[in-house]
């Protein structure tokens, strides 16, 4: 066999078992669900229906999609920009003003797959002092399944 050709099945095996690991296969640890679950409690979320008139007629609020960039060009709710949440503190700026000149109160809605980065991103733009953010919490396939605005 070549040497190629060995190295291409080695790493579908490696692939393959590690999809089967149970640390793949059963999510991430209670701590993240905690963590997830208290940040809920300390930043306002919004359902599906509110989404929905949002979107419909978001005034002056950023719609703010955290997932990651290949997730957002796979489908996305129009009017949303793109800023995955691992970015989020940094790229901001660029859709508020610089941090000295920001529109801090500013309405920004974020949405993600299901409403748990999007939580995370509610908090940590909380910290850095936006007074009006709101996550979505609901489930992005249900929204598409929903008749609901969606851009593929």
């Amino acid at each position: 066999m070549k040497r190629s050709m060995r190295q291409s099945l080695s790493i579908i095996v490696a692939g393959m078992l590690f999809l089967s690991s149970p640390a793949f296969t059963q999510g991430p640890p209670p701590t993240v669900k905690q963590e997830v679950d208290g940040a809920q409690k300390h930043v306002r979320t919004i359902g599906m229906d509110e989404y929905r008139r949002l979107v419909e007629n978001p005034g002056s609020a950023l719609i703010v999609d955290v997932r990651e960039p290949q997730e957002f060009a796979a489908g996305h709710v129009p009017g949303a920009i793109n800023i995955p949440r691992g970015l989020i503190e940094f790229q901001i700026w660029n859709h508020v003003g610089a941090p000295e000149k920001a529109d801090m109160e500013r309405p920004i809605i974020l949405q993600c797959q299901s409403g748990k980065r999007a939580t995370l991103a509610a908090q940590t733009l909380g910290e850095l002092g936006f007074t009006h953010t709101a996550a979505v919490v609901m489930n992005l396939d249900d929204w598409q399944k929903g008749d609901n605005p969606f851009t593929e």
